[in-house]
Order: structure tokens, then C-alpha cells, then sequence
């Protein structure tokens, strides 16, 4: 599949991290809808940015197979400051990409973005982060997203009534999940598309 898209301008992830400390600052968030609820996501996302950022380690395995990729990726990841699923992931995707010399990591935000997104869908939604991985040629290598299969399940169980939960316990159990994960499944599901 080839990327259809020019190549939109985008942030490395110290400026997106600025970004969203400006964010904070300033009591808003990305995207239209400045509501409390958005602009309190945003101050606990850049919170767990940050300590995720300082306490997120690479294995040793996926870190040796970072290493040994011959061919220049670019990973373009769409996100927003609002989506807790993005502040699980981008700091281990940070981390990936720093890893390897040959992988390039720019962020953009999905609602500027929503021609590129639209082709890059989740189960007919517009489900962040999405990850879309290129070669020298805009050819897709691959995509990833919006979180781990296992979390992903979880979602889905919930959104389709299974696990039984009320959105507040979803949210709980989702990131209770993420936090004893430690992104080793990101890790290693990314490793595996590599």
C-alpha cells in the first residue's frame, strides 16, 4: 500500500511535549472541543507523558532488533493531547525510534489530519494513536494502533457490553492494565511488525 498523502508537516516528540506543557498552562487542549472534561485529560496525559518518558526501558531484545534495521523508516503517529491510549504508547514509541538511527518519529494531531486518518482507520473509527510506518518511498511497512491487542480486547469487550463495566471502571481497568504492562506488549508487538 502506498501513502497517499504528502508528508504533512509534523512534531518530534520534545515538541509535542512542549506542546502539551503549553496546554497545561494555558487550561486548553488540542482540537476543537475545549471542554473541562478535554482540558483535564490533558493535564493528567501530560503527566503520565512525563513519568512514562523517565521510567519506560526498552528489552534488550527489541532494543538489539532496533538495531539491526538496514532500511530509513519514517513513523508518523497520529494523536491527540486529549487521548490517554497516546500517552500509554508514545513514550515507548519515543523510545523505539531513538533506538534505531534508521527510524524518524513525527507526531501530528488527528483532527488536522483527518484525510490521512480516514485512510488509516480502526474498526470503521478514528482510533488514536495510530502509527503508519514508511519506507524511503511513502510504501506503508506498517500500521499499529490504537493500543496493544490484549487492551484492545478489553475496549471492545467493553463497548460491546461484554466485561459489563460503566465507562469510569473501563477507563480504571484500562490503565491499571497499562501500568502493570509497563509497554512491554507495545514493545513487543511493534518488534514483531518490524
Amino acid at each position: 500500500m502506498k501513502f497517499e498523502h504528502q508528508v504533512p508537516d509534523y512534531q518530534y516528540f520534545d515538541a509535542y511535549m512542549e506542546m502539551m506543557r503549553q496546554l497545561v498552562e494555558g487550561g486548553k487542549t488540542t482540537g476543537e472541543n475545549q471542554s473541562e472534561s478535554f482540558v483535564n485529560y490533558t493535564k493528567l496525559n501530560f503527566s503520565r507523558l512525563k513519568r512514562l518518558n523517565k521510567t519506560s526501558k526498552l528489552n534488550p531484545l527489541v532494543l538489539e532488533k532496533l538495531k539491526n534495521i538496514q532500511k530509513p523508516q519514517f513513523w508518523l503517529v497520529l494523536t491527540e493531547s486529549w487521548c490517554g491510549d497516546a500517552a500509554q504508547n508514545l513514550p515507548i514509541i519515543s523510545k523505539m525510534a531513538e533506538a534505531s538511527p534508521q527510524i524518524e518519529l513525527g507526531l501530528i494531531l488527528r483532527d488536522d489530519h483527518i484525510d490521512i486518518m480516514d485512510d488509516f482507520k480502526t474498526n470503521g473509527g478514528r482510533s488514536i494513536p495510530k502509527l503508519i510506518a514508511l519506507d524511503e518511498d511513502k510504501n506503508v511497512l506498517f500500521t499499529w494502533g490504537p493500543r496493544p491487542n490484549e487492551a484492545q480486547q478489553m475496549y471492545l469487550d467493553y463497548r460491546n457490553g461484554v466485561s459489563g463495566q460503566t465507562n469510569e471502571e473501563f477507563k480504571f481497568a484500562l490503565h491499571q492494565w497499562y501500568a502493570k504492562d509497563k509497554g512491554d506488549t507495545t514493545q513487543q508487538e511493534l518488534a514483531a511488525l518490524l
